[in-house]
């Protein structure tokens, strides 16, 4: 059983810059101008060294350069390049690739021999790895990219790599799983409106594999406005709150009498709008030594709170925050649709990650809340595992 990979380098950078996505050169300018950092090819790395603790000194097919020779090199891992970009593309230095890129890479993965092709992106990524593959080859994504509303992706990294390691021995059977992409610009507009683009065979395994985003119904409208009012009751004076994107904290914006930005990060104080669609940097810069919270909601069908559309809140800026660093705010409905799994956080700092781990309380209305188990993406146990009880 051959596992590839391919890394879309510049995958995510849009994020922490509170751009809502990574797609197009231009966008990818302008985030390397506001301060964005790749971590595509980091997080594949984190991957990779759960599979190279499963399967030391393995092969893994691969493009080449930052495509993901480089990610393999660094986990320990041995490969095989059996495509390379264009010449600037491929060298360790550049970041600089096509959609197009990607599909070819996924097909020379394929042609080579991988029963298994493992991603390092998001939603884009994932729709050109599907357009380059014949239907029925088995994908599996390592999230590195902005929004991963598809189903193909793992939790987080470690997860992506555990099931890899499986899959390799033979012992995972999989699942269909939604491709599903989005607008970038109608998205930027505020009018998200995700597609469908492909059906795909995803390795599954309890715990380790995340479902696709659930839209909220209209029928929940007067839940999320609840909810809202809820949060709202528990803002405090004095406090700064960086409201994050979501469909739900947007209608706390509105309770507040805010114009707000439905997709990005804004910073609230007394109910007074004191800075609008703020990248991570200004986050931090603006929490810095003063008493301070994130209000993020629950990503219906998933159950991230953290680590998916909302990069701006980054490992540092959550640090910055306390020992108490969130207020949630979720209807009901999300939670009972979870059927018991727990919340979910993804930072990209494991360490920050499993000390956010436990439980936390979730405004629902005015007068409720719910407490609810909230697990590290990189800690969720598979059916099997010595840690699994």
């Amino acid at each position: 059983m051959s596992v590839g990979l391919v890394v879309n380098p510049l995958a995510g950078i849009g994020g922490p810059a509170g751009l809502a996505g990574s797609d197009g050169a231009a966008v990818q300018r302008e985030a390397l101008r506001r301060g964005g950092r790749p971590r595509a090819s980091s997080r594949a790395v984190e991957a990779l060294r759960v599979l190279a603790a499963a399967h030391a000194g393995a092969e893994v097919l691969t493009a080449a350069g930052a495509m993901g020779e480089d990610a393999v090199r660094e986990a320990g891992l041995v490969p095989r390049v059996v495509y390379s970009a264009s010449a600037s593309a491929s060298t360790s230095t550049s970041t600089s690739t096509s959609p197009d890129d990607t599909a070819r890479a996924a097909s020379a993965l394929h042609g080579a021999g991988a029963t298994l092709v493992l991603f390092a992106g998001g939603d884009g990524t994932a729709r050109d790895v599907a357009r380059g593959l014949p239907s029925g080859v088995p994908v599996l994504g390592i999230p590195a990219g902005v929004k991963m509303y598809s189903g193909c992706f793992a939790v987080g990294p470690a997860a992506a790599g555990a099931l890899a390691a499986s899959w390799t021995d033979g012992a995972l059977p999989t699942v269909e799983a939604e491709v599903l992409d989005l607008d970038e610009e109608l998205m930027r507009a505020g009018r998200p409106d995700p597609r469908l683009f492909a059906l795909v065979p995803v390795p599954s395994a309890p715990g380790r594999t995340q479902a696709r985003k659930a839209a909220t119904p209209a029928s929940e409208r007067e839940a999320v406005h609840r909810a809202a009012t809820g949060a709202a009751a528990r803002m405090l004076p004095g406090v700064r709150y960086l409201l994050g994107p979501g469909g739900t904290t947007a209608a706390l914006g509105r309770v507040l009498g805010l114009h707000t930005t439905p997709l990005g990060v804004d910073v609230v104080e007394d109910g007074r709008l004191v800075a609008r669609d703020i990248t991570a940097d200004q986050a931090l810069a603006a929490v810095a030594g003063r008493p301070a919270q994130a209000v993020v909601t629950v990503i219906g069908g998933q159950g991230f709170v953290l680590g998916r559309g909302n990069q701006q809140l980054s490992p540092r800026v959550v640090a910055a925050l306390g020992p108490h660093p969130l207020l949630v705010v979720a209807t009901e409905q999300k939670l009972i649709d979870l059927a018991g799994r727990p919340l979910l956080v993804d930072t990209g700092d494991p360490a920050l990650d499993a000390r956010l781990a436990g439980h936390l309380t979730v405004v629902t209305g005015p007068a409720t809340a719910s407490i609810y188990p909230v697990s590290a993406a990189t800690a969720a146990p598979i059916e099997g595992d010595p840690e699994c009880v």
